[in-house]
């Protein structure tokens, strides 16, 4: 798929400049993890990229989240296995992922969130002056960006055999490295 295309469908679903910019950690984040586990990273960029297409379609039903988005991705011709991760990477369906792109959406998208959570409260506010460890450290925190779901986070352990630290140093260094785009 273009990736052209893509943006292009995701800006007539997606009005949020900052759940774009999640979507655009997440595309990082996901190529990153493709490389590491010797996949494809345009196939796993463009599920890290699309996951969230019907979020504000179904923000008031979440059970409905990624249904609607699996739906509107087979009418417009995505891969199959680009629609399974997206339909199964909201865990309120109780889908087990099966595979490592399935696992790896499932399991590691939320931790751009708690990323930026981290970025916002350094003094710069700049993706350049986070550490892993400091990433880490508020993971720990559970008053600390409430929203992620740290237990989901966890299971990229049981699924991909990935460390906590390795997921926060991956993904962190994924989005140092569009830090620009995303405004960090």
């Amino acid at each position: 798929m273009n990736r052209e295309k893509v943006l292009q469908l995701l800006n007539k679903y997606i009005k949020n400049p900052n759940l774009k910019k999640h979507l655009l950690a997440a595309e990082s984040l996901m190529r990153a993890l493709a490389i590491k586990y010797n996949e494809n990273p345009e196939i796993w960029g463009l599920a890290g990229l699309i996951h969230d297409l019907d979020w504000e379609q179904t923000i008031d039903n979440p059970e409905k989240h990624s249904i609607i988005a699996a739906e509107i991705l087979e009418k417009e011709g995505y891969p199959e296995k680009v629609i399974n991760a997206v339909k199964i990477h909201n865990h309120l369906h109780g889908i087990e992922p099966k595979t490592n792109l399935e696992k790896a959406l499932y399991s590691c998208e939320e931790i751009t969130g708690l990323i930026v959570a981290t970025t916002l409260v350094t003094p710069s506010k700049k993706l350049a002056d986070v550490t892993a460890e400091r990433v880490l450290s508020k993971f720990k925190e559970k008053s600390f960006a409430r929203g992620v779901d740290r237990e989901i986070i966890l299971k990229s352990k049981e699924l991909l055999g990935l460390e906590l630290k390795e997921l926060i140093e991956i993904a962190l260094e994924s989005m140092q490295e569009i830090s620009g785009e995303l405004g960090l």
